[in-house]
């Protein structure tokens, strides 16, 4: 398997979930702005968001892959068939009870972070009436991560890296119609987060069928329990929840904090956090969903060579395409803002708020995506004592650095996402320390040159951003939408074209980062 051309079919799927997930974030803030409401669907949806993020995509997928990966290589097709089936029974049983008791404890939650929006007549209401309607979510995503899990072992990334797009299309199609037909209009929101769930689920159902692994879902929650497979999931599983999932953790409780900062300050942040999620899906998610099968496989079969020449693939391109795309995204934070959304009820003050925790976000942007390549490092060896060990560790210094940025700097907003950026380069760097001090990991010779010509490539491309960007008054040129975004898109090309020319008259090529895996 060729995993540039690979990667490279994987981040076109995820291109076009994250544009019409800008799309919908721009049909969204125009419909509804930055209000005590938007915030209160916001607060909501993060609430089984998280959920779904810990249990699916984050341990959940984690601890199941490396295992499956091994019954795979090492049992036959039956003894994989019983483990697939009895780890969908324990999953969906465990999230429909997790629902159940979300639904009751939410005025409780509300209550924990609502904050300030309960000032405003019927939002804290409306909160709770959203959260007990998308708890069902992480049912239907912990099925969708299953069987993301069970396709990407079998070299299938397509259909996985395509369904978030039907979440957005119901998010599109809520935002232009359903929001009509309710009195509330922000509750059609919700209604679309459980449309798209569902949708996502049912494009799952034929790939799985076509590989002979979908999965029999049992009525007895407690026997798949007594199968060792399961039991050695949920062994990884349960302390991987605080691992992989510190940042979701540490964002949530920023939520709360932001929701004490004044009106808007949620949206603010959430406008900022879906920007920043555009490179991060695009090259860290994307990486780390190669990357974990691959090292999985090298790591069952005793390849360390494998195993670190991966490593190393990933870490290069993580380099040469994330830094630019922080520099990128910092230096042109406000045209992005304004033209994703600078429009209807979305002010002009609005987009200077977002615009701050977002240049913040890009400090920590390297971290954020080099974290999803370097957990999956030590998860396809089945070590998880070791991540969460630091987890644990970023958790209490993200906090602490909550505490120095928002009040004793007074960054406000911008101080929470620069605290959850400089955490994940904290992490990344401390993951990095114990590969290579137990000799997991060995880097190939010309690390340095590499950094040296990425840096003078970086200060090219981030001189003519900077230059270009201050040319415009980007908020008078709401008047000229398509003029704007064609100045916007514009100035993105001409730093890309000065950064990758730099790159290759420095001598790096495109064969360089081709990679073959088995």
């Amino acid at each position: 398997m060729n995993l540039l051309k690979t990667l490279a079919s994987i981040s076109s799927m995820t291109l076009l979930s994250r544009l019409t997930g800008l799309l919908r974030e721009s049909l969204f803030a125009r419909a509804f702005g930055a209000s005590a409401f938007t915030d209160a669907f916001i607060i909501a949806f993060r609430i089984p968001n998280l959920l779904r993020r810990l249990f699916a995509e984050g341990a959940f997928s984690q601890a199941f892959v490396p295992i499956l990966s091994e019954y795979k290589s090492k049992e036959g097709e039956a003894s994989v068939k019983t483990l697939v089936d009895h780890v969908a029974t324990a999953l969906i049983w465990a999230t429909v009870l997790t629902s159940v008791v979300g639904i009751v404890a939410t005025p409780l939650l509300m209550y924990l972070l609502a904050g300030d929006i309960a000032q405003t007549p019927g939002a804290l209401d409306a909160s709770i009436w959203m959260t007990r309607l998308m708890f069902p979510y992480i049912v239907c995503m912990s099925f969708v991560a299953l069987a993301g899990g069970i396709l990407n072992t079998w070299r299938q990334f397509k259909i996985p890296a395509f369904s978030p797009v039907l979440l957005n299309l119901s998010f599109i199609f809520a935002a232009l119609v359903l929001v009509e037909y309710f009195e509330t209009p922000i509750y059609a929101m919700a209604v679309a987060v459980v449309i798209g769930g569902l949708l996502q689920v049912g494009i799952q159902i034929p790939a799985l069928m076509k590989i002979g692994m979908l999965p029999r879902i049992g009525f007895n929650p407690v026997k798949p329990l007594r199968d060792p497979g399961v039991r050695r999931i949920l062994g990884k599983m349960a302390p991987a929840l605080f691992a992989v999932s510190a940042a979701q953790i540490s964002l949530l409780i920023n939520t709360g904090i932001a929701s004490r900062l004044g009106a808007g300050s949620v949206s603010a942040l959430t406008y900022a956090d879906r920007l920043m999620e555009f490179p991060i899906a695009m090259l860290g998610v994307a990486l780390g969903t190669i990357l974990l099968p691959s090292l999985s496989k090298a790591s069952t079969e005793g390849d360390s060579a494998e195993y670190s020449a991966l490593l190393d693939w990933g870490l290069r391109l993580t380099f040469v395409l994330a830094l630019p795309a922080a520099v990128g995204m910092a230096a042109m934070a406000t045209p992005v803002i304004a033209v994703v959304f600078h429009y209807g009820a979305f002010s002009g003050e609005a987009v200077g708020a977002a615009a701050r925790p977002l240049i913040a976000y890009c400090v920590g942007l390297i971290g954020l995506i080099l974290v999803k390549s370097l957990i999956p490092a030590f998860y396809a060896r089945q070590d998880v004592s070791t991540p969460v060990r630091i987890a644990v560790g970023v958790l209490v210094a993200t906090q602490l650095m909550n505490v120095a940025f928002v009040w004793g700097l007074g960054l406000g907003v911008a101080g929470l996402a620069l605290s959850i950026g400089v955490g994940a380069c904290i992490n990344a760097a401390v993951l990095y320390f114990f590969l290579r001090r137990r000799a997991i990991f060995a880097p190939k010779p010309g690390w340095g040159m590499f950094f040296v010509k990425v840096c003078l490539a970086l200060l090219a491309m981030g001189a003519l951003g900077v230059y270009a960007e201050g040319r415009f008054d980007w908020i008078a040129m709401q008047a000229t939408p398509w003029l704007r975004a064609g100045a916007m898109f514009a100035i993105i090309a001409a730093c890309a074209a000065s950064y990758f020319a730099v790159l290759i008259a420095l001598g790096f090529r495109l064969h360089h980062f081709r990679r073959v895996s088995a």
